[in-house]
Formats: structure tokens, sequence, C-alpha cells
């Protein structure tokens, strides 16, 4: 089965059963762990995901993000997870910020509820996360055209700097169609 297929296949068994998500663990097993499987990662293999990750803050010891792709031993992409159907706002993405600040190898932050997807990084300031997503993405709703986009995340075809140059490329024609 293809990539689209399977966020396809993905998407659909979040309608039939979204109702039933009422938990962030619940959203975390049922949608976001398939979701990184769509994207080639094993989530039950720590040398490649590791869940509750470590990312202290400061003075705030024991701060955890709630997953880290890793990739040579290093966290590149950090996900934030909320519960299925709650609103992905700015008190929401300020605990993001503070992990990937504290982790500078990773390059991609995801805050999602399990259906929508907001992609950050760091174009505008080294090891600073955005306060803009370069890329939404919502599984119940796709932008074709970001679903490429969405492939240059997968385990086979990563590729950091093809990976932060398509990120800037999609902030900036966000930006410009944001002005039109």
């Amino acid at each position: 089965m293809d990539f689209q297929a399977k966020l396809q296949e993905l998407a659909e068994r979040i309608r039939q059963n979204q109702h039933l998500v009422q938990t962030e663990q619940a959203t975390k097993s049922a949608f976001i762990m398939p979701f990184l499987q769509i994207l080639g990662y094993d989530v039950f293999n720590p040398v490649e995901v590791i869940p509750e990750f470590t990312a202290d803050v400061g003075t705030k010891k024991g701060e955890k993000v709630d997953f880290a792709i890793m990739r040579e031993g290093e966290p590149v992409m950090l996900l934030e997870c909320k519960v299925c159907g709650s609103t992905l706002d700015a008190g929401k993405c300020s605990q993001l910020h503070r992990y990937f600040h504290t982790l500078p190898s990773a390059h991609i932050g995801i805050l999602t509820n399990g259906i929508q997807y907001l992609f950050f990084t760091d174009l505008d300031k080294p090891n600073v996360m955005d306060q803009r997503p370069f890329m939404e993405f919502d599984i119940l709703n796709p932008d074709k055209m970001l679903i490429s986009e969405l492939q240059k995340l997968t385990k086979t075809n990563w590729d950091m700097a093809a990976t932060l140059s398509a990120a800037a490329e999609l902030k900036y024609t966000r930006a410009l169609k944001g002005v039109l």
C-alpha cells in the first residue's frame, strides 16, 4: 500500500473512532503512533522513537516531550501531543517551544492532536522554534500538495538539509498567500 493510501486508511479509522478517544494517551496510541508508523518509524524501537523523552528546561527538571524521533542517537524531531479534538493554540506551542530550545539536534517540532499536525522548525533563529508553523497538515482534510512534503519526513526519505529547504519554501509561500 502506498503512502497516500495508508494516510487515507488512518483518516477513515480516525473518523470512525474519534468519539471514543477522550484522553491524551488514547490519542497517542490510536492516532499518533499509527501516523509515525506510516512515516516509517518503528514506534516500539527506542533507537528510532523514544516516548516521554527528557527535555529539561533550566531549573525545571523532569520536563518530557511526548515523542522524540532519533537519528544516530540524537533527537531530530519532537512531537508534543494533545488530546484528540483539542485546539492547537499558542499556549500549547509554548511547551513545544521550550523543549525545542533545550535539544539543539532537533530541527523539527510537531504539535498535534492526532488529527491536525503543526510542523515547526528554526528558520528565523537557530535552535529557537519559529512562532508559526511552516506546514499544517489535517489528516481528515489533507491538502494533496502537502502529502509530498510530508513524505520528506519519512524515515527512508529523511534529509535534514532538504527538509529545511522545503520548510523555508513552504513558509514563504504561505506568507505570500496570506498577503495576496
